[in-house]
């Protein structure tokens, strides 16, 4: 199911079903899915520690490298995904309107090519 087809719905269904055949939903709590989210980006992290900021975007480049990254992506968005539809969170709308609070608060023509944001 490549990003151009697939639904945030299908997806979180598809997370659902998994947990759902496997009877997780119990050890699914919002406190244990929040903390596998960390987890599993600190899984994430690992792969670009002590890289410089070149060797990371060389990644690309290193198949390998490339399928381990992949991997715990994917594991934080399943997180992620079961967070949501355990909290019934709509991510769409809540993407949406984070993209607009940020919208308002860093306006382009103020923030246009800025690493550090003001206070």
């Amino acid at each position: 199911m490549a990003d151009r087809v697939a639904t945030l719905k299908q997806l979180k269904e598809a997370v659902a079903s998994f947990q759902a055949e496997r009877d997780w939903r119990q050890y699914h709590t919002p406190k244990n899915l929040a903390m596998g989210i960390a987890v599993e980006t600190g899984e994430l992290l690992e792969h670009f520690l002590w890289l410089t900021p070149e060797e990371s975007c060389e990644m690309v480049e290193d198949p390998a490298a490339l399928a381990a990254v992949e991997d715990e992506m994917a594991d934080v968005f399943c997180y992620l995904l079961n967070l949501a539809q355990v909290l019934g969170i709509d991510l769409s709308d809540a993407f949406e309107a984070k993209m607009q609070r940020n919208a308002a608060k860093y306006p382009a023509d103020q923030y246009r090519g800025k690493y550090k944001l003001d206070p």
